[in-house]
């Protein structure tokens, strides 16, 4: 796994769209919820976003809505459907639902947001309100026109493919969390590595690739690595799943959204650092694994 950043270069360093900050928002700040009255025949619904990080300056996305589409009927939850995170994601094709299922409209601050100040356990609250009950099936996103990306201060532009503006995502019933009566709750993960590629140089676009989770059902790992100058890239791997940190100034990283396994972590620094792997590394769902700080010699 040398250097497998800067082998690849920048058309395979993907974007995660929509980190935004609609809250002022700290690590873990998310977690839990308010009780509040809820009208009867509803449920309440929040969506926290999160990202595994890029190596850019700034990504600007152009969030417009959210939306949740509500199986009111409970036939079918959709929990054995066969298809995976490849294709999760899509958009939207304009379809009619049945009578059974009713869009409901989220609360979210619509505009321009960085979405790279979500890393490292940091999240903010997407989207929220009240939806109708049953089970929640999709979710739409709308994205605007004013999408960017910033890298080594040069700006370009992020479009979506062939124009479309509606991002379906597909969830099941049983990947939600109710965190108290009627009050429903599940985090989405941009993987950054493949939500936008370079279809030529200088020239991307949107291919959003997610995961979703929440913390009861998954595990987290965090740490530091040293120096600072050695400007790390983590890959946090087993035969399943691999995800990406990007150490902050004081060298912490933390990964979340992990199902229950042992991992490895692959330390590629920069500077003439040598590289190091850790391996056995234990994650419990609903627990966060602490690893011992990483020290990097020449």
């Amino acid at each position: 796994m040398k250097n497998m950043f800067r082998k690849f270069g920048l058309p395979v360093l993907a974007v995660g769209l929509l980190s935004v900050v609609f809250y002022a928002c700290s690590k873990d700040n998310s977690v839990g919820g308010r009780d509040e009255t809820i009208p009867a025949n509803k449920q309440k619904i929040s969506i926290y976003l999160t990202d595994d990080p890029g190596l850019f300056d700034k990504v600007n996305v152009d969030i417009k809505a959210v939306e949740v589409l509500v199986d009111t009927c409970m036939k079918d939850n959709g929990d054995n459907d066969r298809w995976g995170n490849d294709d999760r994601c899509g958009w939207d094709d304009g379809r009619r639902e049945d009578e059974c299922k009713v869009w409901d409209t989220l609360a979210i601050r619509p505009g321009v947001y960085d979405l790279l100040t979500l890393r490292n356990g940091v999240d903010t609250l997407f989207a929220n309100g009240p939806a109708h009950k049953g089970y929640i099936i999709k979710i739409r996103i709308t994205i605007g026109n004013n999408n960017s990306l910033v890298k080594n201060d040069v700006t370009y532009p992020v479009k979506t493919i062939t124009g479309q503006s509606k991002l379906i995502v597909k969830v099941r019933h049983s990947e939600w969390e109710e965190y108290t009566t009627d009050q429903m709750r599940l985090w989405l993960d941009f993987d950054v590595k493949r939500s936008i590629v370079e279809v030529k140089r200088g020239t991307f676009v949107l291919k959003p690739y997610i995961l979703v989770w929440t913390m009861k059902q998954t595990g987290s790992l965090s740490g530091k690595v040293s120096p600072r100058d050695a400007y790390s890239i983590l890959s946090v791997y087993n035969g399943n799943d691999t995800m990406y940190a990007l150490p902050g100034w004081d060298g912490y990283y933390k990964v979340r959204g992990l199902r229950a396994g042992d991992y490895n972590i692959f330390v590629n620094p920069s500077n003439g650092y040598n590289d190091t792997t850790l391996t056995g590394i234990k994650v419990e769902a609903g627990k966060e694994t602490k690893v011992p700080t990483i020290t990097l010699k020449k």
